[in-house]
């Protein structure tokens, strides 16, 4: 479970506040992402696991800790690192960094969940296998 999946993300206009650095909230759209895209690399697509196993992730808990800035135009690269599996949950450590500092960092819990009930389940086999 050491393996790091790196994603790079470039900082828009969009993405900043009105003093110009990244909007703290935006810090956990780009760690979806690099999560979505860690998952994809895989073969884990999102939308086939709703499709086909009637379940999907969905974030549970996070914890974030803002250490510096990012601004417009700035090129990050975010992390994905599974730190925990459990039965029903993953618990993924996610860094946004640039260069080698840590800008931001986080745990974040997802869980799955039937599509149509959204009640916790156990994470199918096959994905616990792909997995480890």
């Amino acid at each position: 479970m050491t393996t790091i999946f790196t994603h790079p993300v470039r900082v828009y206009w969009e993405d900043t506040d009105a003093g110009g650095i990244v909007f703290y909230a935006n810090y956990l759209k780009f760690f979806e992402r690099a999560r979505t895209e860690w998952l994809r690399s895989l073969g884990i697509e999102q939308r086939n696991l709703k499709e086909t196993r009637g379940g999907m992730f969905v974030v549970a808990e996070t914890t974030v800790k803002y250490l510096s800035p990012a601004r417009l135009d700035d090129q990050l690269l975010v992390t994905a690192r599974l730190e925990q599996i459990g039965r029903s949950t993953l618990t993924i450590h996610q860094q946004a960094l640039q260069g080698d500092t840590v800008l931001c960092e986080g745990s974040i819990r997802i869980c799955w969940v039937q599509a149509d009930t959204l009640k916790s389940g156990r994470i199918p086999a096959e994905i616990l296998e792909t997995l480890q």
